[in-house]
């Protein structure tokens, strides 16, 4: 009988409604929330390559008794390899290639193998359109600070930030979710959680989010220019092109390299012509098997002690600001470069909105916006130049931030 107590009170039940008050409530709601990111990765379809995984590791955590990932192991943003070889479990060992930075960077390689420099290359004005909707990240920074002085002015503690966490929160805007996770791995750790689940979310959004904003800051009239096609681009300029912004970037951001040097490595491989295998091997085998192992080890950080907070609300909140904020600089700034601009050569500013490092769905949604005032109007393949270059953009404004406050 003494044994089957003991059995009993070892089941995650006993331990989930033994103490419901004094915190089991908390995984359990923890637990609905990673069901809900289920639902809406499997019924959806929302980012479901890395919401489901998030997802499951967020469930696999706060699971009681499951010990698969243990807090204590990282805190204070370091390793404490003493405990890690004592009593490290599966996700505290997948962890280690987030928190060294790893899994970002190798998905920078497939993401590059993927992505077409082409339009970029073929209409470099559309590096202004990328590099203008990074102004969300660096706004949003200056608003967690706005908010934190609140905080402190009134005693909120929930509502005070740091400087690193700020810059952490801000990445969101960037739309670009590896970089969001290497960012806040090395800023803001213990936020990791919340800006990883925040970032994928409005990723999945953009087709939400962004119209409104698209159409409320243009006219009819703008909104159905017709842009000319784009001039053909040589297979040199496609090889050059990621050595030169390696060294470029490097040169002048260097804590970007990581990043940037992936993403161009990547890029080198498909357009070389001469490495087929790796480049298939990257942009599939590799991409899929990180993709998991990052989606997992991201979510298992979402614990309810970390995630239910007025913190989380605030990230959630400052992250969608970061995100719309971006979206309507890069049509901003493609209005006013509109003014310097003869006739014939003007720029749709529904293609600035792309400048996000949401690749290819905010390309997608320029297109669709731009076809509904004229169904003859072809804007995705002009858009994809914008939506690449807030890909760079991104990683040089990560690099930026860790720069200056790592």
């Amino acid at each position: 009988m003494e044994g089957i107590v003991n059995f009993l009170q070892q089941t995650g039940f006993y331990m989930l409604f033994s103490d419901f008050l004094g915190g089991g409530w908390k995984s359990l709601v923890m637990i609905l929330i990673a069901c809900l990111l289920l639902y809406l990765a499997i019924v959806k379809k929302f980012e479901p390559l890395l919401l489901l995984p998030i997802a499951i590791g967020m469930l696999l955590t706060n699971l009681p008794g499951a010990d698969v990932f243990h807090e204590a192991i990282f805190a204070g943003g370091h390793v404490n390899w003493e405990t890690f070889a004592n009593s490290a479990g599966l996700i505290d060992v997948l962890y280690l290639g987030v928190k060294l930075g790893i899994y970002p960077c190798l998905i920078f390689i497939g993401v590059g193998a993927m992505t077409d420099f082409g339009p970029l290359i073929a209409n470099p004005k559309s590096l202004l359109l990328g590099a203008s909707a990074q102004v969300g990240i660096f706004a949003t920074v200056a608003g967690v600070m706005g908010v934190s002085a609140l905080g402190t002015a009134f005693g909120w503690d929930q509502l005070v930030f740091t400087l690193r966490q700020a810059g952490s929160i801000g990445i969101i805007g960037g739309a670009d979710g590896p970089t969001a996770i290497f960012t806040t791995s090395l800023l803001a750790p213990e936020l990791l959680g919340p800006i990883a689940v925040a970032a994928y979310s409005y990723m999945a959004l953009v087709p939400v989010i962004q119209p409104p904003i698209m159409r409320a800051l243009t006219t009819k009239k703008e909104r159905a220019i017709r842009m000319d096609s784009l001039k053909p681009v040589s297979k040199t300029q496609k090889i050059v092109f990621p050595i030169v912004v390696t060294i470029f970037v490097a040169l002048i951001v260097p804590s970007a390299t990581a990043l940037v040097g992936c993403l161009m490595f990547g890029n080198l491989l498909r357009e070389c012509g001469v490495c087929e295998r790796l480049s298939k091997t990257v942009q599939n085998e590799l991409m899929n098997i990180v993709t998991v192992l990052l989606g997992v080890s991201v979510g298992a950080t979402a614990t309810a002690a970390t995630f239910l907070n007025a913190k989380t609300i605030i990230i959630i909140v400052m992250g969608v600001v970061a995100f719309g904020v971006a979206s309507a600089s890069g049509v901003l700034i493609a209005k006013l470069m509109n003014v310097f601009l003869p006739e014939g050569k003007k720029i749709n500013p529904l293609i600035g909105s792309a400048g996000v490092s949401a690749v290819p769905m905010a390309a997608r949604v320029s297109q669709k916006v731009g076809q509904e005032e004229n169904p003859g109007n072809f804007l995705l393949m002009h858009a994809m130049g914008p939506n690449v270059a807030g890909v760079i953009g991104s990683a040089i404004a990560a690099g930026v931030l860790i720069a200056l406050l790592g």
